[in-house]
């Protein structure tokens, strides 16, 4: 540890004493998304003046630092993997935490919830990259039904995790705590403050650290973990982590009748099936839902061929049942 306080004293990191815990390890280990591309919408966001953002304080106890080995160490990998997938999706998050003004190291977040994985699902049926559950997730406005799973969209998935996330930290005034309700639910963190009568004496970091003790057992680490790979993403070089990061989620949008398959729609554009459905991770069936038409991803530059296609050719042979 000695050494890993070496780098710490010349990064800035603020240096806390907490307790070291060894507590399970991050799962979500799910192959990231290869061959993709975003909409116009997206390539708009990031063209976006650059403003100061407010920062999450970032707190390094023991228990912060035990995290930071395990990550650089045996847990390097996993690390790793999760990294070169924040090249998918960290641009999206990233320009929509600036939209709303919210700290950007939320967007590690996400990577301890799913390792950045829109199909990852937890033993307590939370999905998603923001591991919604059901009831919060149509709470949140997201839909859920047994054609379109949007916990699985990373757009719409992380619009909702955001406005989520802004509502703890209204209700909580501080980051850390929102983090930690967002992960136990607001009623859990309520209890352990009600132990304290003085938490308007204590600064946000202070008074989680204060009250850790209190949550659920994986909730404890789960801001720890989250500080953790935050400080190390942030000098990710120091530490000579292997990373080839995955091109970002580009895509443009065609509308197509409901009951699409996805394998009809990959023919038309000579492309595979897979890259479709890692477009489209909310389309739970392979197809479009029946009704109303509908706005599928495709790779840029695939809207004219789709287009080309829907009045015959692949359309009709094939249905969704298939």
């Amino acid at each position: 540890m000695s050494g890993l306080r070496s780098v710490l004293s010349h990064t800035g990191f603020r240096l806390g004493v907490g307790l070291t815990v060894v507590l399970g390890t991050l799962g979500a280990d799910a192959p990231g998304l290869r061959d993709v591309d975003s909409d116009g919408s997206m390539r708009s966001l990031r063209e976006l003046p650059r403003i100061d953002m407010p920062r999450m304080p970032l707190e390094v106890t023991e228990r912060v630092e035990y995290w930071m080995e395990r990550f650089a160490t045996d847990e390097r990998l996993t690390f790793e993997q999760f990294m070169s997938r924040e090249g998918l999706y960290g641009d999206l998050i990233r320009d929509k935490l600036v939209q709303r003004g919210m700290p950007e190291e939320l967007l590690y977040l996400a990577m301890i919830e799913s390792g950045f994985s829109p199909s990852a699902t937890s033993h307590v049926a939370a999905v998603g990259l923001w591991q919604f559950m059901g009831p919060t997730a149509q709470q949140y406005g997201l839909r859920v039904d047994e054609w379109v799973d949007e916990r699985r969209d990373p757009i719409r998935a992380t619009d909702a995790a955001l406005e989520y996330l802004q509502w703890l930290h209204d209700r909580y005034d501080s980051w850390y705590l929102a983090a930690a309700a967002y992960n136990s639910g607001p009623g859990r963190v309520d209890r352990a403050l009600r132990q304290r009568s003085d938490r308007s004496a204590e600064a946000d970091a202070d008074l989680y650290w204060d009250i850790v003790e209190h949550l659920p057992r994986e909730t404890r680490e789960h801001v720890p973990r989250m500080l953790a790979v935050t400080a190390l993403a942030r000098d990710a070089e120091r530490y000579d982590f292997d990373i080839e990061s995955a091109g970002p989620y580009d895509f443009d949008r065609v509308w197509v009748p409901g009951g699409t398959p996805l394998r009809a729609v990959a023919r038309a554009l000579d492309v595979p099936t897979r890259q479709l459905a890692e477009l489209n991770p909310h389309l739970i069936r392979g197809a479009t839902p029946p009704g109303g038409s509908f706005g599928l991803r495709v790779p840029v530059g695939g809207v004219s061929q789709v287009v080309a296609s829907i009045g015959g050719g692949p359309w009709g042979g094939y249905r969704t049942d298939d």
